[in-house]
């Protein structure tokens, strides 16, 4: 199965595009290029998520103000009880300031069930007309008692090698 997510400029900005999930695992699995080794975590009542975001070259056009990261979660459950992810906040805010708030059902089309000691991974992809920005969030979560929560999605950063300092 091959996920695809349509990712919108902010700020009404240049086009609209659809990421083939594959074809983004397969520019950070098959590049040439070392790997983003900075990850993001964060622990919420046992629920760790680690985020590791990459800069996607050839996705991104520079020139036009068009820059394309895509980003790695993993969810992992170190709690002692049964959880399932309902939905996601974003907030994304780029080097100029401009924040977009993002919120959806879900992830990447799913609704991870997790048992304790299980884990769910996906890739996703977000645009920026700036060099640089920063994402964090959460995501609303119900455990199998029927106890709904949010678990914090670390803040991380979208640097490209234009930009020129890190926001996070």
């Amino acid at each position: 199965m091959c996920h695809y997510v349509t990712v919108h400029p902010l700020g009404g900005f240049g086009r609209s595009t659809a990421i083939s999930l594959q074809e983004v695992w397969e520019s950070l699995t098959m590049s040439n290029k070392p790997a983003n080794q900075n990850a993001f975590s964060a622990t919420t009542r046992g629920i760790r998520v680690i985020a590791q975001p990459f800069y996607l070259d050839e996705q991104s056009v520079p020139d036009r103000s068009q820059f394309v990261w895509a980003y790695r979660i993993e969810i992992i459950n170190d709690g002692d009880e049964v959880v399932r992810l309902e939905s996601r906040t974003w907030s994304i805010t780029d080097a100029k300031g401009v924040t977009q708030e993002v919120h959806g059902p879900g992830v990447v089309g799913e609704f991870p069930r997790l048992e304790p000691g299980e884990s769910f991974t996906y890739t996703s992809g977000v645009p920026l007309s700036e060099p640089s920005g920063v994402m964090s969030g959460s995501y609303q979560m119900v455990s199998e008692a029927g106890d709904h929560f949010d678990i914090e999605i670390p803040a991380f950063s979208l640097d490209s090698p234009f930009a020129t300092g890190r926001l996070n």
